[in-house]
């Protein structure tokens, strides 16, 4: 155990400590360049998916906002309670700054990736789609590439089925037990009955479940954070100034000034909102969307909710309070907690409990269906993988109920961040090599919206050349041109 431990840590600092930060930050920026910032110039059009269900009339189908509110659902957890109020510990109030900035850089990666899972993704005999970044390196770069996207898949389904969903076990037993007095063994059993109950709904119970979910989550620790705002808001000019002053190194609060803050700030930006690691485009390539590029402007939106509103919002709770003391080593959960009571008083640490558990249970569901995707993808899709995808999800109700009623076990999975690493390491090489297909994308989707087209709409004809599946892109077929 012990030489397994060391190369799985190998693995971890060749990945997490040394390559991929760098590499997501460059080939983000490189990404926002050369697509002419999309994130920005599409501003506005991320919004057009709460507007209506126009992109999908098939009541079978997942829509492009249950496919967003899914990935809201796996981005928004913990890493927007404890992750930002680690940064902020031990970056200072300048983390949050550079929390920003790798969100803005981070939506023009998911844009890229999620317009390529949705290029390439496969109908399947229930008339759902399924994809991600082992189809785009299997059709995209070729048969000779399997072998990355076998070791993607097998990587993604053993850290987010697995490993995660122990630790989400884990947390939501934990928060229930440590305020509710509830039992570790009860907590266990819920999850069983009610992950169940939607894990083996599939893809279309899991959108739906996130639908409900998601919204109601979002909204209670959003309006939290208004609420704490403007009972201080007087206080937030100088905030702002703060942040932003000690984002480069003008008064800085704890050690390592400019460099702790832009660290602290990046790297749990991109732990939390994930652009970039291969996770979201898996979901984003379920969606019925009208061309690839619409759906990449889509996910893009639940990075920007992701960092920019709930991470913000744990900021402003934290750099507003009392209890924040620079450098002081306190627990990230904690650190919320606590402000969030010096706010509003004893009775709030429920509320939170309860937000912690949906943020679990959407991050449950979520990781599960990273699971299936790579798990169907080894065993060949359709019939071939049902056997194994029930499997799957009898091993993960299992690791959930481990997780809650054993802490300890989950002290089992720690092969998840470096399997995490591998992950991202795959999916950015593939990125890098499929960056102009998604450039065509982005300049057919352009030149649609250039022509006064409303909704641009993909002729997958002009791709025919490419390993596509022409049947996944029928309803666009003599769909109408509505000009504006």
């Amino acid at each position: 155990m012990e030489y397994i431990h060391m190369f799985f840590d190998t693995i971890n600092a060749l990945t997490w400590d040394w390559a991929l930060v760098p590499m997501l930050i460059v080939f983000g920026l490189l990404f926002t360049a050369v697509g002419g910032f999309a994130q920005v110039r599409y501003f506005g059009r991320m919004f057009n998916v709460f507007r209506s269900e126009k992109e999908s009339h098939d009541p079978d189908a997942v829509s492009s906002r249950q496919a967003l509110l899914v990935s809201i659902g796996g981005r928004v957890g913990g890493g927007n309670i404890a992750g930002v109020a680690v940064a902020i510990s031990l970056g200072g109030p300048g983390a949050v700054f550079w929390m920003w900035v790798v969100a803005l850089i981070g939506m023009m990666t998911s844009i890229v990736e999620c317009s390529l899972a949705q290029l390439y993704k496969r109908k399947e005999a229930d008339g759902t789609y399924r994809g991600g970044p082992a189809h785009y390196i299997l059709h995209g770069l070729g048969k000779d590439y399997r072998w990355l996207a076998v070791i993607y898949a097998i990587s993604l389904t053993l850290s987010f089925s697995i490993g995660f969903n122990a630790f989400q076990g884990n947390t939501v037993a934990g928060a229930a037990l440590d305020s509710l007095g509830i039992d570790r063994l009860y907590t266990g059993i819920f999850l069983v009955v009610f992950g169940g109950a939607v894990i083996f709904g599939g893809i279309k119970r899991i959108a739906k479940a996130s639908d409900i979910i998601v919204p109601i989550m979002s909204l209670i620790y959003i309006l939290l954070a208004l609420i704490v705002i403007v009972m201080n808001i007087t206080e937030i000019p100088a905030l702002i100034v703060t942040v932003v002053k000690n984002a480069f190194g003008i008064d800085p609060v704890v050690g390592g000034g400019m460099g702790i803050a832009i660290s602290q700030g990046m790297r749990r930006g991109l732990f939390s909102n994930e652009a970039g690691l291969g996770s979201a485009p898996n979901v984003a390539a379920t969606a019925k969307a009208n061309h690839p590029v619409s759906q990449g402007i889509s996910q893009a939106l639940s990075v920007f909710i992701d960092t920019i509103i709930i991470c913000s919002a744990t900021a402003f709770i934290i750099l507003l309070g009392d209890v924040y003391q620079p450098g002081a080593a306190i627990d990230g959960v904690v650190l919320t907690q606590q402000s969030l009571v010096g706010h509003f008083g004893n009775w709030v640490s429920y509320l939170l409990t309860f937000s912690i558990l949906l943020f679990s249970f959407s991050s449950i569901i979520y990781n599960y269906y990273m699971g299936e995707n790579g798990v169907s993808f080894l065993a060949g899709n359709g019939e071939k993988a049902k056997i194994p995808v029930f499997i799957l999800r009898l091993a993960v109700i299992a690791v959930l109920f481990l997780g809650a009623v054993a802490p300890g076990a989950t002290d089992v999975f720690f092969f998840s961040d470096p399997l995490m690493g591998i992950l991202a390491l795959t999916n950015l090489l593939a990125l890098i090599m499929l960056f102009p297909r998604a450039v065509k994308l982005l300049k057919d989707y352009r030149n649609q919206l250039d022509a006064g087209i409303e909704e641009p709409i993909f002729d997958a004809q002009k791709y025919e050349r490419l390993d596509i599946d022409a049947d996944a892109w029928e309803h666009t077929i003599d769909k109408p041109i509505v000009i504006k």
